[in-house]
């Protein structure tokens, strides 16, 4: 019988990996948006801090993925963690609502 402190290896995998793949997808399209598009809805200071705030979150994304990885699926993500990502994914919506209304002008 397994220890019932650990985690159950098959359900971590089927929940984290597509969330992980789903942040990963948001980060690397708002990334390339804020990267080579202008937005005239918000500050050159405010599009570089989001800029800066994406890019830290890739670097913790592509640490926690690899670990992910290297143990097979065997460890958990902290909520501490996977909330300020999703609350970055909900901003980079924003932002890509915003800047997709503002071409239709």
């Amino acid at each position: 019988m397994g220890n019932p402190n650990l985690p159950n290896t098959e359900l971590l995998k089927a929940v984290l990996e597509p969330l992980l793949d789903d942040f990963q997808y948001w980060f690397d399209y708002a990334y390339q948006l804020l990267e080579n598009e202008r937005m005239e809805f918000i500050s050159n200071q405010e599009q570089s801090d989001l800029l800066s705030r994406i890019k830290q979150a890739q670097a913790e994304l592509n640490t926690t993925k690899l670990l992910f990885r290297v143990t097979d699926g065997q460890v958990g993500i902290d909520m501490a963690v996977l909330r300020p990502w999703h609350q970055l994914v909900s901003e980079c919506w924003h932002v890509g609502t915003q800047f997709r209304k503002s071409k239709e002008k």
